[in-house]
């Protein structure tokens, strides 16, 4: 192989390490790092964040790699820090390794990073080579990237919708939309956000737990976000069972019912005061959130959207025919009529159902 087929080759292998990362790493992003020995052929060592964000990817890598690491190369998802937090920077391992060259996908917007960890390898003599499989990781590390950039987290908006353009019927509560594969896909998504969000119209219509349903994955259920502005979510709720283990997060008004702050801090819900999206958002970016999962109805969709905080949109259309009355919101319509902010990634076919992958252009 070529050396850019090469290093594509042993970037894919990092990207799927740092995959088995995401929605367990925060407040860090799910980083991960392939060593290959000074002869290109033997991988000698590999590593991804580790849950709660430390160790990080490089320093396990190199751990595993020992001795072998000299002269070879370390492909990494993410630009290495090159800063003194909790641990010592990733870069000064590196350089003590004696490692050869480095291999980066993206860059991190970190203004504690941003370059330096380039500009630091470089002037040890490390040969750096950045820009392989770039798009790949920033989509896998988005919920990072939008938290340093914005100051807050990614969003995703996921919404099933009927042959008729509908999301449920008024009045029932859950209505079984798309097909058994989309749903296993769906907890998938669960176990990779750090929150799931919904609006207190889901929680009273419907008492989920929103927690990941996968066989043996329930440890990886995300935090529960409501967004209740008069705390009408009733504390003995399905929510509340498995609290404190996942924690469920209620934002709310000012002016909410001082009794309903007490019964519900009573049932284990953490509260948070928030006059408005962006305000909630940010205060969840402040405590480590990095990813946030939209899925509850059509009024929390909507004003989603029309506030301009989605960032990524999961479509599922699926054939499924319900009788009326219908719930159909403007976000149940097609999401790039609604604003020239997104634009197709790629569809692709789930069982009976078709996605369509949208990202904030």
């Amino acid at each position: 192989m070529s050396q850019p087929e090469t290093d594509r080759r042993f970037m894919a292998a990092a990207l799927a390490l740092g995959r088995t990362g995401l929605g367990r790493t925060a407040p860090n992003p799910s980083v991960g790092c392939v060593i290959v020995a000074a002869d290109g052929k033997r991988v000698v060592g590999v590593g991804r964040t580790a849950d709660g964000g430390r160790p990080h990817a490089e320093r396990q890598a190199l751990r595993m790699a020992g001795a072998d690491a000299k002269g070879g190369t370390a492909y990494v998802t993410l630009e290495p820090c090159s800063h003194t937090g909790k641990t010592p920077p990733c870069v000064e391992a590196l350089v003590h390794s004696r490692i050869g060259r480095v291999v980066i996908a993206a860059l991190d917007p970190n203004p504690l990073v941003a370059g330096e960890g380039v500009a630091k390898l470089t002037q040890e003599g490390i040969a750096v080579t950045d820009g392989v499989r770039t798009a790949e990781a920033e989509w896998d590390l988005a919920g990072h990237l939008t938290r340093m950039r914005h100051a807050r987290p990614h969003v995703t908006l996921k919404l099933a919708v009927s042959a008729e353009g509908a999301i449920g019927r008024r009045g029932e509560g859950q209505v079984a939309i798309s097909g058994p594969a989309s749903r296993q896909r769906v907890q998938l998504m669960r176990a990779e956000a750090d929150v799931i969000a919904v609006g207190v119209g889901t929680v009273l219509a419907d008492n989920p737990k929103l927690t990941c349903r996968l066989p043996g994955m329930a440890a990886r259920s995300p935090q529960r976000l409501i967004f209740d502005r008069q705390l009408r979510t009733p504390p003995t709720a399905a929510l509340f069972d498995d609290v404190p283990a996942v924690p469920v997060i209620l934002v709310h008004a000012a002016d909410a019912p001082p009794s309903r702050v007490a019964a519900l801090n009573q049932a284990g819900a953490e509260l948070i005061q928030a006059d408005s999206l962006p305000s909630a958002l940010a205060k969840l970016a402040a405590s480590g959130t990095t990813s946030v999962l939209v899925e509850g109805g059509g009024t929390i969709a909507d004003a989603f959207l029309d506030a301009g905080l989605v960032d990524r949109i999961a479509h599922v259309q699926t054939p499924t025919q319900i009788a009326p009355p219908l719930v159909a919101p403007r976000a149940a319509g097609d999401p790039c009529s609604r604003s020239p902010r997104f634009r197709t990634v790629k569809t692709e076919r789930i069982g009976d159902d078709v996605w369509t992958w949208l990202e904030r252009a």
